[in-house]
């Protein structure tokens, strides 16, 4: 895969901090990002950054715009270009209804109605519907006799594309109008690879049971919050339902042999070389997700099938749990329920609070910013331990349920209290057992879909834990 340019960030760039990074009342110290990481900026740092925003304008603050951007403490602000330069690609089997509304709603887009559009037919048992509706929208048809997967779908397009940019766009989601203009707008950056919006679910007149839970619960939806997508973080990747990337960017693009993951491969690959990717959820698309309970938990097994593949192309990259040491062991000792661990814990979490505070002596009250980090990584690292039994390794905790009283005890508490947080974190219009009840057979599949790809690929890869021995929080000084 190429390697990004040596470039700057342009002339006139403006980047922000983000909402969520706490800055410190001289300006110096800041926190944010995902991991959160601490950012020390010099003096003339500071100066730069008198109220959150930074224009490029030399080098120095080129320079320091990447090194926010990068740390995830700051978003860019670009400005909307001409929707232009760009080919939509859409990979489809069949499905010459939802081809047609696509389409149609591309045509009907008033910011970019004469984009150049790629409809790969991949080995359709009907292809005549599908040409009718290519053609109908003056969309260009390639078609594959059999079917080589989404992923080689995707490649074709990509091969026959000649603009700077290809949009690649799954047959069943809508975009909203001015979808592609905020996309195209992070491509200001040279370094960004690939750009996302959000996936968001199609309105349904009579919503069911699924369909509420997908609102606020499908995989494709990577949330509200803006940010960089890289791994171990809380974008660690986006969909491949719609994306844009840099044609130049993407080498021949996604791995053929795969039919599940593949996009997680590509963010990860794009990652590795050296680019940027981001996630713009200011930008839209609907997608009519999958409500019918058969297909549905097929379809969340099939996405667990996938991690076998990613945790062995990319070691250590997608782990079920990824703490500290010490956040682990607080947690094993609180979980004893009895006084003495308990209060080992307590001493555990006390001393990394105080390192962290002689680590940033500059901060408004150190002892106060210490506590509140080491308390969060600490229920952060709970929160994934109950996702790990629940989902990755239920069949661990059921096997230890069947001959343990305590784990009997422990495994039910966790999948309550994991469901009813979620609901209340999510917003779920669903009552709170309904949502705990689905959201368990929503990690039932995904958990035993990794099962079968660990078995099937004869790996314990993705089902291995990742302990972070470094530091999480980063020290960066700009001398700018």
């Amino acid at each position: 895969m190429p390697v990004p340019p040596d470039a700057p960030l342009p002339r006139g760039f403006v980047v922000e901090l983000a909402t969520d990074t706490h800055r410190s009342r001289d300006g110096r110290l800041m926190l944010g990002g995902s991991p959160p990481r601490l950012v020390r900026l010099s003096t003339r740092a500071v100066r730069l950054l008198p109220d959150g925003r930074l224009t490029v304008t030399d080098p120095a603050g080129a320079a320091l715009a990447r090194r926010l951007l990068d740390t995830g403490v700051a978003h860019p602000r670009p400005l909307l270009p001409p929707v232009g330069d760009t080919t939509v690609v859409i990979p489809v089997r069949d499905r010459a209804d939802q081809l047609d509304r696509l389409l149609a709603a591309l045509r009907a887009d008033p910011s970019a109605p004469d984009l150049p559009v790629l409809v790969v037919d991949d080995g359709s048992r009907d292809p005549a519907a599908l040409a009718r509706a290519a053609r109908r929208h003056r969309a260009r048809l390639l078609v594959h006799p059999r079917n080589l997967g989404p992923a080689e779908a995707r490649n074709t397009g990509l091969r026959h594309a000649r603009t700077p940019f290809v949009a690649f766009c799954d047959s069943d989601i809508v975009p909203e109008p001015g979808w592609l203009a905020p996309l195209l707008a992070q491509f200001s950056d040279p370094a960004v690879a690939l750009v996302a919006p959000r996936v968001v679910a199609l309105p349904v007149r009579a919503p069911r049971l699924l369909d509420r839970y997908e609102e606020v619960r499908s995989p494709l939806d990577m949330g509200p919050k803006e940010g960089p997508v890289r791994p171990l973080s809380a974008l660690s990747y986006v969909p491949s339902a719609t994306i844009v990337v840099r044609r130049s960017a993407v080498g021949a693009g996604f791995v053929p042999a795969m039919r599940v993951g593949e996009d997680v491969d590509l963010c990860m690959r794009l990652h590795e070389a050296g680019w940027r990717l981001r996630y713009v959820p200011e930008s839209r698309v609907g997608h009519r997700h999958r409500t019918d309970l058969r297909s549905w938990l097929a379809q969340r097994a099939g996405y667990g099938t996938g991690a076998a593949d990613l945790a062995l192309r990319h070691p250590g990259q997608v782990p079920p749990l990824y703490a500290a040491p010490w956040s682990l062991a607080a947690c094993a000792l609180l979980l004893s329920g009895r006084p003495l661990p308990a209060a080992l814990a307590t001493a555990l979490t006390g001393t990394t609070a105080g390192r962290l505070a002689r680590r940033m002596p500059d901060a408004d009250s150190p002892v106060r910013a210490g506590t509140l980090l080491s308390l969060a990584a600490l229920g952060g690292t709970a929160v994934q331990l109950l996702r790990c039994a629940t989902r990755h390794h239920w069949p661990v905790a059921v096997a230890a349920a069947v001959v343990s009283r305590r784990a009997r005890y422990g495994l039910a508490a966790a999948a309550l209290v994991e469901g009813l947080a979620d609901h209340h974190r999510s917003g779920s219009s669903l009552g709170p057992v309904a949502h705990t009840v689905v959201r368990r057979l929503d990690d039932l599949a995904y958990g035993w879909g990794v099962w079968q790809g660990a078995v099937r690929r004869r790996t314990a890869a993705p089902l291995m834990p990742r302990i972070a021995l470094r530091a999480r929080e980063r020290f960066l000084r700009e001398d700018a």
